[in-house]
C-alpha cells in the first residue's frame, strides 16, 4: 500500500496567538483526539505498525535500496499522495511555533538553545525517560513525551506546530530501521497530514553515494520520502560534529588513556553544532532556501592523525594511540553479518568502514554562504574550538589539583 494516506486539505480561519506554555499546550491536546481520527489508521493504532515496514517495489536512481546484512532487509522510498480529504476546518499558527525532534542530543539541544535564544516557542518531543530532560524546562523550552517508535503518540505532539525540525536518530542499542526509517516515515506523514507548514531534515553527507551503508541509504530513502510527499522542506547534509571530538580525542588525551584511530586518510570537514544550529535559524528564515538540499561543512576537512596531534599540542602531551587498520574492521563486519543476533553490529561497523576509507566528507560552502547570506569568518574553526576547550578545561583542572579527574568536569 502507499506510505502516504489521507491528506488534509485544511481551511485555516484566524486565532489570536498560539499555545506559548505548558498549561495552553495541554488545552490543545483536547482536540487531539478527533484530529488523530482523520488520520491515517496506522499512525494512530498501536496494533497495526506492520503497515509501516519496508518497501519493496523500487530501485535506484529515483528509490533508493538499502540491504541489510542476515536477513537481507530491503529499503525502499515509495511515497504515493492519496487523493486527498478535508478534516474541517483548521486553526493558523505563528510561525514561531516550533517542534524539535530528537532535543536532548549533541545537535538537539543546540537546536533547542538556538531557537529560544532567536524568541521561538519551542515545543521538544522527547522519549519518555528515567531522568527527565529538565534542563529543557529550565531553558523554556515545553518538553512533550512521545516516541517514534510508537507512532501512536505523535499526532498530539503537532497541534499548534508550524515547523518540525527533525535531530532525532536511533540509538545505538536499537536496530537503524526502527526510528531511522520507520519512526521518520510516521512523523513525516503525521506532518504532512496534519498540515505542518516546514519541515527541517538533518541527514549525511554523501549519503546517496553509499548504498551498502544501511544508515546512510536510510537517510537517502528519508530525503526522497520527504521531497515526494509535496512538503516545505529544508534538507541539511552534515559531515561531523566537533563536539564529538572531545570524547573521541580530547578526554583521552588529558586522561593518559588509549586514543582510537584507524590508518586510514579520510578527512571529514568537522562544524560547531552551535553553528549548525544557527545556520539552520538562518536558512529557515530564507525562502530561497525553501525545497533545497543544503550541506553545511567546517572550514577545513581533517584526518583522524591531525586531529590527534593538534590535541596533543594543546594538551601538553602525547597520546597514546592505537590504531586498528581498516581490514580488521571489514573483517569484524563480515564475521557479524553471519548471525541474525548481530545484524546491528554489522550495520554500524558499515558506516565505521566508510569512515574509515579514503573519503572526503567535505564540500565547499561559497555557494551556501551567499545563498544565506553568512560570511565564512563567521564559522568556528577547529583548532579554536579545542584551543577554547583546552585552554579553559586545563585551568579547572588547576584550580581543583586535578591530575585525571576529566571525565567528573562538564561544561
Amino acid at each position: 500500500p502507499p506510505l502516504l494516506h489521507s491528506l488534509p486539505s485544511p481551511n485555516p480561519k484566524p486565532r489570536a496567538s498560539p499555545p506559548r506554555h505548558a498549561k495552553a499546550y495541554a488545552r490543545e491536546m483536547a482536540t487531539s483526539t478527533s484530529l488523530a481520527a482523520a488520520l491515517p489508521s496506522r499512525l494512530t493504532s498501536p496494533g497495526r505498525r506492520a503497515a509501516l515496514s519496508w518497501a519493496t517495489s523500487c530501485a535506484r536512481p529515483h528509490p533508493a535500496r538499502a540491504v541489510s546484512s542476515g536477513c537481507r532487509l530491503v529499503v525502499t522510498c515509495n511515497a504515493q499522495a492519496a487523493a486527498p480529504i478535508s478534516i474541517g476546518q483548521g486553526t493558523p499558527v505563528r510561525p514561531t511555533s516550533v517542534l524539535v525532534v530528537g532535543a536532548t542530543g549533541t545537535l538537539g539541544r543546540q537546536v533547542v538553545r538556538r531557537a529560544l535564544d532567536e524568541g521561538y516557542d519551542v515545543r521538544c518531543l522527547v522519549r519518555p525517560r528515567p531522568a527527565p530532560a529538565d534542563f529543557l524546562r529550565d531553558w523554556g523550552a515545553t518538553v512533550v513525551n512521545a516516541d517514534l517508535s510508537k507512532p501512536e503518540t505523535i499526532p498530539a505532539t503537532l497541534v499548534g506546530v508550524h515547523t518540525v525540525i527533525d535531530c532525532a536518530t536511533g540509538r545505538p542499542e536499537e536496530p537503524i530501521r526502527t526510528v531511522d526509517w520507520e519512526g521518520k516515515v510516521a512523523l513525516i506523514q503525521c506532518a504532512k497530514a496534519m498540515g505542518i507548514q516546514k519541515y527541517v531534515f538533518y541527514s549525511i553527507h554523501n549519503c546517496d553515494k553509499h548504498p551498502e551503508v544501511p544508515l546512510m541509504e536510510i537517510k537517502y530513502c528519508t530525503e526522497r520520502f520527504i521531497q515526494d510527499t509535496g512538503l516545505d522542506y529544508t534538507i541539511i547534509r552534515l559531515c561531523g560534529f566537533m563536539q564529538g571530538l572531545i570524547g573521541q580525542y580530547a578526554v583521552p588525551i588529558l586522561e593518559e588513556k588509549s586514543v582510537w584511530g584507524t590508518d586510514a586518510p579520510t578527512r571529514i570537514a568537522y562544524m560547531d553544532t552551535q553553528d549548525v544550529a544557527r545556520l539552520t535559524f538562518v536558512a529557515l528564515r530564507n525562502e530561497k532556501a525553501s525545497k533545497k538540499l543544503l550541506t553545511f561543512a567546517g572550514p577545513r576537512a581533517w584526518t583522524t592523525q591531525e586531529v590527534i596531534t593538534l590535541c596533543e599540542r594543546l594538551a601538553g602531551q602525547d597520546a597514546n594511540v592505537t590504531t586498528v587498520p581498516v581490514a580488521v574492521l571489514r573483517f569484524t563486519r563480515q564475521l557479524t553479518r553471519f548471525f541474525q543476533w548481530t545484524n546491528d553490529v554489522a550495520d554500524r561497523l558499515a558506516f565505521s568502514e566508510v569512515l574509515s576509507s579514503d573519503t572526503v566528507f567535505s564540500a565547499p560552502m561559497n555557494e551556501t554562504y551567499q545563498l544565506l547570506g553568512v560570511e565564512a569568518k563567521d564559522i568556528l574553526t577547529l583548532e579554536k574550538y579545542l584551543q577554547d576547550y583546552f585552554s579553559n578545561i586545563l585551568k579547572k583542572l588547576k584550580g581543583l589539583k586535578a591530575q585525571s579527574k576529566q571525565s567528573d568536569i562538564y561544561f
